[in-house]
């Protein structure tokens, strides 16, 4: 039985050409070797489940990958689409690539099941890879658990194909489930763990699901039984459409339950439902699944029946079992969805929906449909759409993941849908358009719920007069009262490939026709870290759009991208860590976009430009409201194990916690996290701390006081700040003050305000020296500069050496012995025992996460620098200042145990101006082993240099340059 043919649109809206991407830096860091170092955890986000009274209410807790113990390689965070990471949870993930390299979860409460995300490589045919993967329990085999790419790995443009040779790779990740067969408690370590690479050379995991399922529901008083009265197969081996036909029909006629006993059943159609409940034993124990061999357009399914056709189906409830398809393409017109039809007055109740084409496309007419409770997972397209006068239904406490299409959709084609609801419910990660929107539809409402982590071609939250059907000649046009109420969208928004610019967190576009004479609230909304901008219009006007007590934290673009007119109110409209600071508003249509300022605003609207080239992106990964809610990212202990791994090299070990920090010597503040009170566009705060004199800081505009503050990482002895300008700027006075603080809560004045004089012919630099203070946190407050109404610092320097007191007798006038070199004249050239290159700046042609090139210098043999994974040659140059004469160079890497005994190829290349390059020591493997200090020595005598380069073609420990101190000596 299939509805009429009705293609769902998915090409761009603007007449535009699709720009390819390759399939180039897919799998960062994807191979690795079993003799890897133990990797940092990954970069603290705010989880989607992690917000307090608004999302589904879920039955399982859960932890990211990159946060639990592992030797293997943390990838991410990445956004840009068709990169590996960019579709993770959180953006992040852990790539396992050798033979027992793990990923360890510690248990936080009693669990009987896992459930967890990962992803294989395609294969070259298209057609997908089996494996699978081995499941520790407290360092013992509990099972293997079978893994597969076959409902992953997308290709080309709308709607999709399974051609690796075709552009825009996407949707890689999948999901699989299994219990253990006992309950364990909190503290129980779940490993997976890689036991061979035969079948998949990589296995990346996102994260894991542990619930505590219990035991089966049982058959409820008086219900007919599908396998005992009907014959059903519960071992899946046969086709059972008919027996579950018979079944619910004899339920409708006898007015009974149709029970679903523990199994999995093959249907090779769709079960016709009205009138009747099915019930199962839940959705871990009951499963539907399958697909007709002969006719790819059948595939297990429940339907209601559809108008015209003796429908809507009326009083359906289905509950408490999972479908779980076999669709592995996408084809608009094949009806291969879990649930489908029309039914009024109906419920879908504890569904598992997963490998289908959509979990509920809904046909209308109908009305009073609910789903609730439900998780809807993995699917080619949409996760529900209610199509077509859809009227007086919700989706209610249902969480969503990893949709082909929009996450939860209303699309009133022909006839209005009225009176809906989106409501307490989690959408995450939707591989194509926007988590939740309404095309169209009158008096709306969605509220509650948590959107993260779009991915491409569409925003959190869209509301619009798009697609065929929708206008407001049919009354199918957004009208009404549309109410958007306490809803969170953490890192929504993304590119569209198509259009090949940023869509907005919160998006409205009045395609068919102007957006008009509706009422639409947004209101007490968080809108955090969104990819590009918060705010969007396009295509056609909006209007009647009230934004109120909305927190706008963190924006990779703007605030506000106005590409068409609108008429918008906002109240108590807050924004900060908006990447265009100076100009948080673009645009580009004039006088025809306004918005009345309610009051209570800031940090929107205080800017507006209109560019003719889209900025960068700056993903902060920020945005995490101010009492917290991100999750916490230590590296766990790892269990154990009660006999040998199966791997035929032993993995390493995970520390128990963290490297200690230490601030280092020298500049404590290099490389070191730091944070400002604003920034103006690309001049962040960590400019002021990388080591590189011509980039700086600078604060808002006409926004005094600023104030930079930088974590030592460690409470240590501080005496004295120096700040940078570039050299080429003109002479300014900064008026300064300099805290400090061993929490990051309470300060103490340092030093007080002052003014510092930077001025071109002292090289811009100016030192404030205190007295010697224990401190972590150092804080200068700029409030005031004569050369600029900003605060500005190209670097931000502390030492732990401060002002000396005077003599208080005068100092002898004699000369000093002959013999002797008098002690006001340095030496013409440093010590051999001088590393020439501390503190001086290094820079890299790429660097990996918190990895970046001040690590190798910054006197802390514990930290690195690391560049991009499978990407040789690297290099990675330091500027001695001035030409210098150099004898020899000292490379290492941190001396723990865990980094493991490598070779790393490099040659060594000098220059007196950053241009012009000469090999003074041609490409050799240098062996850092563990056993002499992970340290080796390259002469290079006779050599004299401002630049020194390091040129990197391989290492055998880990496709990536790696190096944690860079030391040049004299001799």
């Amino acid at each position: 039985m299939q509805s009429p043919p009705a293609r769902r649109l998915r090409s761009s809206v603007a007449a535009l050409t699709a720009v390819a991407l390759g399939s180039a830096g897919l799998f960062t860091a994807a191979v690795v070797g079993t003799a890897t170092p133990a990797r940092a955890a990954g970069v603290p986000t705010l989880s989607p489940l992690n917000v307090s009274g608004r999302g589904a209410t879920v039955p399982f807790k859960e932890q990211e990958a990159e946060y639990a113990a592992t030797n293997g390689s943390v990838i991410g965070p990445d956004r840009l689409y068709g990169h590996l990471p960019s579709e993770a949870s959180g953006r992040q993930a852990v790539t396992l690539g050798a033979v027992g390299q793990y990923v360890e979860f510690t248990l936080t409460a009693p669990a009987d099941s896992i459930d967890f995300r990962y992803s294989l490589p395609d294969t070259a045919d298209g057609k997908g890879r089996d494996a699978s993967i081995d499941l520790l329990v407290n360092g013992s085999k509990l099972k293997s658990v079978d893994v597969t790419s076959k409902y992953s790995w997308y290709y080309g443009g709308y709607p999709f194909n399974n051609n690796p040779g075709d552009t825009n790779p996407h949707h890689f990740f999948d999901e699989t489930r299994t219990m253990f067969g006992t309950t364990y408690p909190a503290g129980t370590k779940i490993r997976l763990q890689v036991a061979s690479t035969a079948q998949s050379p990589s296995f990346t995991i996102d994260l894991a699901d542990f619930e505590q399922v219990g035991a089966p529901i049982g058959k409820p008083a008086g219900a007919i039984d599908v396998v005992a009265d009907f014959g059903a197969d519960p071992t899946g081996a046969t086709d059972s459409t008919a027996r579950f036909q018979a079944a619910v029909n004899a339920g409708q006629s006898q007015g009974r339950t149709v029970y679903i006993p523990q199994g999995t059943f093959t249907l090779y159609d769709h079960v016709v439902v009205d009138g009747v409940t099915l019930a199962g034993a839940g959705p871990w124990y009951s499963v539907l699944g399958g697909r007709d061999p002969n006719n790819r357009a059948k595939a297990a399914g429940v339907y209601g029946k559809y108008v015209g056709q003796g429908g809507p189906s009326q009083n359906v409830t289905l509950k408490d079992f999972a479908i779980i398809g076999d669709i592995r393409e996408r084809v608009d017109e094949d009806q291969v969805n879990a649930v489908g039809g029309a039914m009024s007055n109906s419920t879908l109740d504890n569904l598992w929906l997963q490998h289908t084409k959509v979990g509920a496309w809904m046909d209308g007419p109908m009305d009073r449909f609910t789903v609730k409770n439900s998780r809807i997972l993995d699917q080619t397209a949409d996760g529900v759409n209610f199509h077509t006068g859809v009227t007086n239904s919700t989706v209610t406490n249902t969480f969503v993941r990893n949709t082909g299409d929009d996450g939860l959709a209303s699309w009133p084609e022909r006839v209005p849908n009225v009176d809906d609801s989106f409501t307490h419910n989690t959408v995450v990660l939707p591989i194509l358009a926007n988590n939740i929107v309404t095309y169209g539809g009158k008096d709306f409402t969605i509220s509650d719920n948590v959107m993260s982590d779009t991915i491409s071609n569409g925003g959190g939250l869209h509301i619009a007069n798009r697609y065929p059907g929708v206008n407001s000649g049919s009354g199918t046009a957004v009208a009404g009262t549309i109410t958007a109420a306490r809803n969170t969208l953490i890192r929504t928004g993304n590119s569209d490939f198509n259009w090949q610019f940023g869509v907005g967190a919160i998006w409205f576009d009045g395609l068919n026709e102007p957006i008009a004479g509706a009422t639409i609230n947004i209101t007490d909304t968080d809108i955090l870290d969104s990819s590009y901008e918060a705010v969007q219009t396009i295509d056609g006007s909006a209007s009647g759009i009230n934004f109120t007590n909305v927190n706008i934290d963190g924006a990779g673009t703007y605030a506000i991208q106005a590409q068409a007119n609108a008429s918008m109110r906002f109240t108590n409209v807050k924004a900060r860590n908006i990447a265009q600071a100076a100009t948080p508003i673009h645009n580009c249509v004039g006088s025809g976009f306004v918005i009345a300022d309610g009051g209570g605003n800031s940090g929107w609207n205080n800017g507006t430009t209109c560019g003719g080239t889209w900025p960068t992106p700056q993903w902060t990964y920020g945005g995490q409201p101010s009492t917290g809610g991100g999750t916490s990212s230590p590296s766990p202990s790892p269990s154990t194990p009660t006999t040998p791994p199966a791997s035929p090299t032993a993995s390493p070990t995970t520390p128990t916690t963290p490297p200690a920090c230490h601030p280092g010597t020298g500049n404590l503040a290099q490389g070191k996290t730091v944070t400002a009170t604003s920034t103006n566009q690309t001049y962040t705060a960590a400019n002021a701390v990388d080591g590189n004199a011509a980039s700086y800081w600078e604060s808002a505009n006409n926004a005094f006081p600023q104030s930079i503050t930088v974590d030592l990482c460690a409470v240590t002895a501080v005496g004295s700040v120096t700040a940078k300008l570039p050299s080429g700027w003109e002479k300014r006075t900064e008026t300064v003050t300099v805290q400090g603080s061993t929490d990051g809560v309470s300060f103490s004045t340092l030093a007080p305000s002052a003014g510092i004089t930077l001025d071109p012919a002292t090289g811009n630099t100016a030192t404030v020296g205190f007295a010697r203070t224990d401190t972590r946190y150092v804080r200068v407050t700029v409030t005031g500069n004569t050369g600029w109404p900003a605060a500005q610092l190209s670097e931000l320097e502390v030492r732990a050496t401060g002002s000396t007191t005077p003599p208080t007798t005068t100092p002898p006038t004699s000369t000093p012995p002959t013999s002797t070199p008098p002690t006001s004249t340095p030496p013409t050239t440093p010590p051999a025992t001088t590393n020439l290159l501390a503190g001086k700046s290094l820079s890299a042609t790429s660097t990996v996460d918190v990895y970046g090139a001040a690590k190798a210098n910054d006197g802390d043999p514990s930290s690195y620098w690391e560049s991009t994974a499978n990407a040789f040659p690297q290099s990675l140059t330091g500027d001695l200042g001035v030409a210098t004469p150099v004898g020899r160079l000292v490379l290492k890497l941190p001396p723990a145990t865990a980094w493991a005994t490598r070779t790393e190829t490099l040659s060594v290349l000098a220059s007196t101006d950053g241009i012009n390059w000469t090999t003074v020591k041609g490409a050799a493997g240098y062996t850092f082993d563990p056993a002499g200090g992970n340290t080796v020595t390259v002469s290079v005598p006779g050599t004299s240099a401002r630049y020194l380069r390091l040129a990197f073609g391989g290492n055998t420990g880990w496709p990536a340059a790696q190096l944690s101190e860079f030391e040049a000596y004299t001799s």
